[in-house]
């Protein structure tokens, strides 16, 4: 990838076109629970390179505004959340959760020249979500299937990456990765182990893809061997510009990933699993708590860090390493990751890579990214702002060896919300 590309891809902030672009659809931005009740704590928030506030009103409604007042730049962080808006310490005006100044207790009739930078929100799956695009570009909520479903069948995480956004997300559509660096603890992890996909990942390193665009993003049909008579394929969905949506292992819970810059250098790796028609069961939540499968341990503090980091080497281990207990040395799944893509420096130099031919979505993905971004600034709409085209699944099946993966999926994973999970 050249440098001009590069810079376009792994720049977000206001202003740049990938910036721009994401802007155009919902941003995932904090959980629910780190504003639990009205006119709790506001909470300081870094979104695309955007110093932000977010906060609940006394009427239990989220806001999201700029940080800093309007009037000597103090961090509202340290203002009064009371009576429906944020009340600046310093000199005491008043912002609502739209950004509108609603008091200068000095000068009243300043207040309509003292607004503030807001965006609107709305919560989905314990998550909050803002839209900081242009105000009449607002596209639909999103739709993903874990979006909608009841709280009890969800369970969502997030953790800080120390990293660009592009570099995470890359591992999330790259699932060939799954043979090596998971491969000793798929059998232990309580998400993964006791399915027969396991034995074929295991089995089959050589992983073989064939890659669909379509309107949503990409669809990835990777195929290893399976029984002498099939192959077992693994369909993993990339929906433009930020979800990947996990094949399912067995009867566990389904799972799925959102990848959101903070600045240029990081980005918060949301993780989630849910169960579509049943909730999630006391021991598979408690799991999910500990930091098994998808999700992890943190650093104590509340600040969303992982507590094996850069800075401890993530915890490796090389007995275990030796001892084939980890391939890396490093336990946990997400960290696993985590600490080989953050290795990469904080933007991976694209110039010196060499990509093989288990890369193609990666590069696909790059291409419709940039594609898009570029064309945004010509004024042509971006892809996938109908959420409608959000109500994807992704699957793992056995299928005859001279049977093609893309006409199975078109028969059982068209609008596959509607359809069972198809697992191994």
């Amino acid at each position: 990838m050249n440098k001009e590309m590069s810079e376009t891809l792994v720049r977000t902030g206001p202003g740049t076109a990938m910036g721009n672009l994401m802007r155009r659809y919902w941003v995932p931005i904090l959980l629910s629970s780190e504003i639990p009740e009205p006119d709790s704590p506001q909470v300081r928030v870094q979104i695309l390179g955007e110093k932000l506030l977010a906060f609940r009103d006394t009427e239990g409604r989220p806001g999201l505004i700029d940080e800093f007042c309007s009037h000597r730049g103090v961090s509202l962080y340290f203002g009064r959340n009371e009576e429906n808006g944020i009340r600046c310490a310093y000199h005491g005006l008043k912002f609502d959760r739209n950004g509108n100044c609603v008091d200068v207790p000095s000068a009243p009739q300043a207040c309509k020249h003292m607004d503030i930078k807001s965006y609107p929100c709305i919560e989905r799956a314990d998550i909050v979500w803002a839209y900081m695009g242009p105000k009449d570009k607002q596209p639909t909520p999103p739709d993903v299937e874990w979006c909608n479903l009841p709280a009890s069948h969800v369970f969502v995480s997030k953790r800080l990456q120390e990293s660009n956004y592009l570099q995470a997300m890359e591992g999330g559509i790259d699932t060939s990765h799954v043979s090596y660096v998971h491969k000793f603890e798929v059998d232990e992890d309580p998400m993964h182990q006791g399915t027969k996909a396991n034995d074929y990942i295991k089995a089959d390193g050589n992983v073989i893809f064939d890659i669909e665009k379509n309107d949503f993003g990409l669809t990835l049909y990777g195929r290893r061997n399976g029984e002498p008579d099939s192959y077992y394929w693994r369909i993993t969905q990339w929906l433009f510009p930020w979800f990947t949506l996990i094949p399912p292992f067995g009867e566990h819970a389904l799972g799925g990933h959102v990848w959101v810059p903070i600045d240029d250098h990081n980005c918060w790796a949301w993780s989630i699993n849910f169960h579509p028609r049943k909730p999630l069961s006391a021991e598979e939540r408690k799991h999910m708590e500990e930091g098994k499968g998808i999700h992890c341990e943190y650093e104590p503090g509340g600040t969303f860090r992982p507590k094996a980091n850069k800075d401890n080497d993530y915890l490796i281990d090389r007995v275990a390493q030796k001892e084939k207990r980890a391939y890396s040395g490093v336990f946990g799944f997400s960290m696993q990751d985590a600490s080989l893509q953050e290795s990469m420096g904080p933007i991976q130099d694209h110039e010196k890579e060499r990509l093989l031919p288990t890369d193609r979505a990666i590069v696909m993905a790059r291409r419709m990214l940039y594609e898009a971004a570029t064309a945004l600034q010509q004024e042509s709409e971006p892809p996938a702002l109908d959420a409608d085209q959000q109500r994807v699944r992704a699957a793992g099946v056995l299928l005859p060896r001279g049977e093609k993966p893309q006409e199975w999926a078109r028969i059982h994973l068209a609008d596959g919300m509607k359809k069972p999970v198809y697992s191994i």
